[in-house]
């Protein structure tokens, strides 16, 4: 915001959020349990324009998730704080939800929207400033299956488009996964990128061992093979695989311990980027800038998010040049969605929405 008349009229914003249930399209297993159903709470920021008949609206989404973010009803609490904080501007609202991940998430998104909106600029160009991006590689992600399955799977979805699936191990053997890799790489060829997905399930002998297997599969990255606190074992096996072309990314590990700690270990070659549990995309965006210029890959992904968060997270990814493909093919993780998802699904991208703001219309119940 450039002049002291839109400086003033951001000073007049009004905070309102409600609640939401998304059910999912099949139970999901975490960590902390089952769930099936994504709760949280959509947030609407509203500042009057030059034209008194007019307004401009900006959206946000905080929805907590046990293990990566505050409770939901932490998540309220800290909302209600911004709601009566934003009468003193946006920062006093931002003071409200700091320390609150997905709280804090839902209002730096709705302020982005606005903002962007108000530029009349799409909202990955408000927050990058780069050029014009039409697309944003993603992958595909496979669940835990027998080998056949696994590779029917990959398969299925390079039919429609994929070229990088990423797949989950760690349920089963070491050997089990290779097999199901093995399987995997006979059915898709040699060009389909794969990446695999431990959810730190190995221990350090066992994810040595399978990064034996992984680099003669060609697997281009393992992701948090061991436990989040395991800062040293994941240095360890990065050091073990240089030059062997299987990557070190950590997930979990971010979260756990930040990007300093990680980057001062040499523990990674690409990091995880959740807005929701990072608190938000202007944070996510500052971590991406950082980890490039030490030659780290930013890989943006969710953490299973209605159709406003998701949207902000396609906008994250395309305000990062040279993005690797992201983990934002999830909409179909849901039953149902807030509202009509902007971004098309189309041969492994993403096509970025092109219209001001996020893009995103016809969420909010009046």
């Amino acid at each position: 915001m450039n002049d002291r008349a839109d400086v003033d009229r951001e000073l007049d914003c009004t905070l309102e959020y409600q609640s939401f249930s998304l059910e999912l399209a099949s139970p999901l297993e975490t960590a902390a349990g089952t769930i099936d159903s994504r709760d949280g709470f959509l947030v609407r920021i509203v500042a009057p324009t030059a034209d008194a008949d007019e307004q401009a609206v900006g959206y946000g989404e905080a929805t907590p998730l046990a293990g990566w973010t505050e409770s939901i009803a932490d998540c309220e609490t800290a909302l209600e704080r911004a709601r009566a904080a934003i009468e003193d501007g946006p920062a006093a609202a931002l003071e409200a939800v700091d320390g609150q991940g997905a709280a804090r998430h839902a209002v730096t998104l709705a302020l982005g929207d606005l903002r962007a909106s108000q530029e009349a600029t799409p909202l990955y160009r408000h927050i990058g400033r780069g050029p014009m991006i039409g697309r944003v590689p993603v992958n595909a992600t496979i669940g835990d299956g027998e080998p056949t399955e696994t590779a029917r799977a990959v398969s299925e979805a390079v039919e429609r488009g994929f070229n990088c699936c990423k797949i989950k191990v760690g349920n089963r053997s070491v050997e089990a996964d290779i097999e199901r890799l093995r399987r995997t790489r006979e059915a898709v060829g040699p060009d389909i990128e794969l990446r695999v997905d431990a959810n730190e399930a190995w221990t350090y002998t066992e994810a040595k061992k399978a990064l034996e297997g992984l680099a003669d599969l060609g697997v281009s990255i393992l992701e948090q093979p061991l436990p989040a606190g395991a800062l040293e074992g994941h240095a360890a096996l990065r050091e073990r695989e240089q030059g062997a072309g299987v990557a070190i990314a950590l997930d979990e590990g971010l979260l756990e311990h930040g990007v300093d700690a990680i980057c001062e270990a040499g523990a990674a070659d690409a990091v995880v980027l959740k807005p929701m549990a990072l608190g938000g995309i202007d944070v996510a965006r500052q971590i991406a800038a950082w980890v490039q210029e030490l030659e780290i890959e930013p890989i943006v992904t969710t953490t299973i998010d209605g159709v406003v968060a998701r949207t902000g997270a396609v906008h994250l990814a395309a305000s990062i040049p040279n993005v690797p493909a992201c983990g934002l093919a999830t909409a179909s993780l849901l039953a149902d969605d807030l509202g009509r998802d902007p971004v098309l699904l189309e041969k492994g991208a993403a096509v970025v929405p092109q219209a001001k703001g996020l893009g995103v219309e016809g969420v909010w119940t009046e």
